[in-house]
């Protein structure tokens, strides 16, 4: 069952007994199952304190395998009002690199509590880190990056690897499919999405081509723990598919929320064949947590 609490009061208790100094802090959550989600949370993020000297890939990578089995759901985060989500018993590709990605900057902020990891989630999945209505959600994956780079939370390296080629494309899928959003049917809120949407028209973003990723062994940039977010043949979107690069024996996989196989898995497949199924995709871009290279 779903609740929704006021963390308000938590959260200045929590400030005044661990001196943290966080500007902002959400006001209320929809949790799927609040107990059982922040104990998870704080176990996996004491668990994975010890680690805190390990590099964000790493942490990306030893967080990532912590939900291996977890449920594929989509959409989980449609609610109305909008409101910070949190639900660990399931999970797409986007919520999962979402709460791997927060868990692994709070552990390098060396803090350990559900509610710093909230902060951090608020942090990545809104506009300059802040909720405000349906349409301060990144939905984009280039809008994520763009936002959350400009904030330090990520680096897209594409454009600094061999090989790395330029897309244009106008980004509007959500705005030409109005009808496939519920929450879109508000009036004000599809003029919030189209307002966001004016700054990726003509959007020129780097990414790798197909072509160059499917060698099985890895190239020798890519890393463990890296983001890789999937470019589009899809008018009007930038992004289908985002995961974590895991390498067995220097072959590259995929970690991903995957909806064929109905659950978080690290496919079996090496990254190579999985490209080469897919054939909608044109090629990835690569992020990492931080500012890190």
């Amino acid at each position: 069952m779903r609740r929704i609490i006021t963390l308000l009061y938590i959260a200045v208790v929590s400030a005044a007994l661990t001196g943290n100094t966080y500007a902002s802090f959400p006001g209320e959550v929809r949790w799927h199952n609040e107990t059982a989600d922040t104990t998870k949370i704080n176990r996996i993020l004491i668990d994975a304190s010890n680690l805190a000297d390990k590099t964000p890939n790493e942490l990306m990578a030893y967080i990532g395998m912590r939900f291996e089995g977890t449920p594929y759901v989509a959409g989980t985060l449609e609610g109305d009002p909008e409101m910070l989500t949190v639900n660990l018993d399931e999970m797409d590709c986007t919520t999962f690199v979402e709460t791997v990605s927060a868990m692994a900057l709070t552990i390098k902020e060396r803090r350990n509590s559900w509610q710093d990891f909230l902060y951090n989630l608020e942090q990545l999945r809104y506009r300059q880190g802040r909720i405000n209505g349906y349409a301060s959600r990144l939905h984009y994956i280039s809008d994520w990056i763009v936002d959350n780079t400009h904030r330090g939370n990520l680096r897209d390296i594409t454009d600094r690897l061999p090989g790395a080629k330029y897309q244009i494309k106008t980004i509007d899928y959500m705005s030409r499919h109005r009808d496939s959003y519920p929450a879109m049917k508000d009036d004000a809120t599809f003029e919030g999405i189209k307002n966001s949407e004016v700054g990726y028209r003509s959007h020129r973003y780097p990414y790798i081509r197909r072509s160059a990723l499917m060698t099985k062994k890895a190239p020798f940039w890519i890393k463990e723990g890296d983001i890789i977010a999937f470019t589009t043949k899809i008018e009007g979107l930038d992004v289908t598919h985002i995961g974590i690069v895991m390498l067995k024996d220097g072959v590259p996989h995929l970690l991903h929320a995957s909806s064929k196989l109905g659950k978080v898995v690290l496919d079996p497949t090496p990254l190579s064949e999985y490209l080469s199924k897919n054939n909608s995709i044109t090629g990835a871009r690569f992020i990492r947590i931080g500012e890190q290279r």
